[in-house]
């Protein structure tokens, strides 16, 4: 049974998919953006900002702690910051909405300050682990009340006063729980040092040296690396360009290479050799992907893609790669399904904890469409070929799942269903339009 208020969408094949896809701008820039501009001095101005709701719902969190943020334009924002160590406690909670993103680096960067807020979302994100971000920051002196073993929202916390550097080993391999720690560095007395055994997304510490922190990455001789950053920090304002998202841009991007005849360009994609790993997979695959125009915007590389229908193969994708491409497995598993053959995809315990159960949901997506798959710990392995399709896969409100499964849908020999795709806007608003206009076919499903 169907939520009352849920918006189903099927997908089923057409013709070729041709143009240009505009995806937005990068949802981990535009966060951190935000966040930076809020903890600067002085004034920084943003161009080509995400405008999701995930990335409204920072912008409202960082209005509560003093900050002041305006929309300009679209994806033009004014941020004018407080300046480190100068946030005020908000005076009613924290609705973060779906960014996991969003809420758990905030938490990072209020950790030093001696204030105290409440963070919450919506129901999924009420129901996602905080605890693998709330406790590392207990070196800083932060104390928290959330609920239960895993620190779900609600999640009061409390900053800590006069914090001291602190010297962390992040055993996970995620950049959300090392951007938080990074920002707490900003307002602890000292240099800190944040080590990784792998190396994931460095978005963080780029535009932290962008805004003036005092940062240095060191390579560890046993693998991954040591963040120095020295605090209190003072941030100054700049102007942040945001590249084209390629996250979002795997969509319509595996779209045209299993669409059979398609041919898009992609214009303006981060190339970030961390964000990247989705790109190396399906070129190891066969992909037809090409790229033009290759130049460097606000210290990252961007390049604009040129995507044509490939036969694709299956590979073996090593789970070194999973911290280049966490977000992307879904729409793998999808381009999986049509390649030739086996691919198994490595390491995808971090799935377990995105907005949805996500190694569950992709592989419960592949069986309600006949694809052959198995479950190795966490271990995927997708045996690819013809899709029968004709599935309805539930999407547990996890924005991935619904527009991985709607590219499946155009291709396969049946159409294929997703129960809800009203929380897309939390990362790709422009989804729907920009796909029909490449020529996809959706047709809208009554409520059951």
């Amino acid at each position: 049974m169907q939520n009352a208020n849920s918006t189903p969408l099927s997908a089923r094949r057409g013709a070729p998919l041709k143009g240009v896809a505009q995806v937005p701008g990068d949802k981990s820039i535009s966060q951190r953006a935000l966040i930076l501009g809020a903890l600067a001095q002085g004034e920084t101005r943003i161009s080509g900002l995400l405008e999701s709701g995930d990335v409204h719902s920072t912008a409202g969190a960082l209005r509560g702690f003093g900050a002041e943020l305006t929309a300009e334009g679209p994806g033009r924002w004014r941020v004018k910051g407080t300046g480190v160590g100068h946030w005020r406690s908000p005076a009613s909670e924290l609705n973060f909405g779906n960014s996991g993103t969003g809420s758990r680096l905030v938490m990072g960067a209020m950790a030093t300050t001696p204030i105290t807020a409440v963070f919450t979302g919506d129901a999924s994100l009420r129901s996602r682990p905080m605890a693998r971000v709330v406790d590392p920051l207990k070196v800083f002196g932060v104390t928290y009340e959330g609920q239960g073993a895993k620190a779900l929202m609600p999640l009061t916390l409390h900053g800590a006063k006069d914090a001291r550097a602190a010297t962390v080993h992040v055993a996970t391999a995620s950049a959300q729980v090392k951007s938080a720690l990074l920002l707490a560095a900003l307002n602890a007395q000292g240099t800190s040092h944040i080590s990784q055994d792998a190396l994931t997304r460095d978005h963080s510490e780029k535009m932290l040296a962008a805004f003036g922190a005092r940062i240095t990455v060191t390579p560890r001789a046993e693998g991954g690396e040591t963040i120095a950053i020295e605090g209190p920090a003072r941030l100054a304002g700049c102007n942040v360009e945001v590249p084209r998202d390629p996250s979002s841009a795997a969509f319509p991007l595996v779209s045209a290479l299993i669409v059979p005849g398609s041919e898009i360009t992609l214009p303006a994609i981060l190339l970030n050799p961390r964000r990247t790993g989705l790109i190396e997979t399906l070129l190891e695959m066969g992909a037809r992907i090409e790229v033009q125009n290759r130049r460097v915007s606000g210290g990252e590389e961007i390049g604009d893609l040129v995507v044509r229908h490939s036969e694709l193969k299956g590979v073996e994708v090593p789970a070194s790669r999973a911290p280049s491409m966490i977000d992307e497995y879904p729409i793998l598993a999808v381009a999986a399904a049509f390649a030739k053959g086996k691919t198994a995809m490595r390491g995808l315990e971090e799935l377990r904890v995105k907005e949805s159960d996500r190694l569950e949901a992709v592989a419960r997506g592949l069986k309600l469409n006949g694809v052959k798959y198995e479950i190795e710990g966490d271990d995927l392995i997708v045996e690819g070929g013809a899709v029968p399709g004709g599935g309805t896969v539930p999407t547990h409100m996890d924005h991935r799942i619904a527009m991985s499964f709607l590219t499946m849908g155009l291709a396969s020999e049946k159409p294929v269903t997703v129960d809800d795709v009203a929380m897309i806007a939390t990362s790709f608003p422009e989804y729907q339009d920009l796909m029909r206009g490449l020529g996809a076919e959706f047709m809208e499903r009554p409520n059951e």
